[in-house]
């Protein structure tokens, strides 16, 4: 594992982030595995070079749509105290930022928990849908699904209305539109 001689904030279930100091976190991702909110015993070689390549790539794609955290993926960017090279490639230099506490999905067919909302009571994040549709149907449009993001246990599907208690109209609807 890596050398990494900066102060650990939190660990996720599948990133780990510390302090680099200048208002600024490190964000090392692993090689953990986890499912359904479950870290599973066995982790994926590189599985953390991965996850980051393909989230460097879509900072890069969308910067123009919304701003981002994203500094550097660069190792030699990166806080002397963390130039280990077993963290090139799966660790990101970011902003300190405040974290919206919303998962924004946007859903273009009904399956997962959306399907089993739907069987239960005909709505999807409490927004009622056409009767008669069957799993995995394509949706009219695509829908803007949040949930909540839980620090620990399982995220909390939420309605439209729930986001905008939990962060303000503005955000809520800033959030919905980048989303869309």
């Amino acid at each position: 594992m890596a050398t990494i001689d900066l102060p650990h904030v939190a660990t996720g279930k599948v990133r780990d982030i510390y302090d680099a100091g200048e208002d600024r976190l490190l964000i090392v991702t692993s090689d953990r595995i986890s499912a359904f909110d479950v870290v599973m015993d066995e982790p994926i070689p590189d599985k953390g070079r991965v996850l980051t390549a393909i989230s460097a790539f879509w900072f890069d794609e969308l910067g123009h749509v919304a701003p981002h955290h994203l500094l550097s993926t660069d190792l030699a960017d990166l806080p002397a105290a963390a130039q280990d090279p077993a963290l090139a490639g799966r660790a990101m230099l970011v902003r300190k930022a405040e974290m919206l506490p919303l998962e924004c999905i946007v859903r273009g067919y009904l399956t997962g928990s959306a399907w089993k909302e739907y069987q239960r009571s005909g709505t999807m994040h409490g927004e009622r849908l056409p009767e008669g549709l069957e799993e995995s149907a394509q949706l009219p449009e695509p829908v803007f699904t949040p949930s909540t993001k839980a620090e620990e246990g399982h995220d909390v599907n939420i309605s439209l209305s729930e986001a905008v208690e939990l962060v303000g109209a503005d955000i809520a609807g800033a959030a919905r539109a980048i989303s869309l």
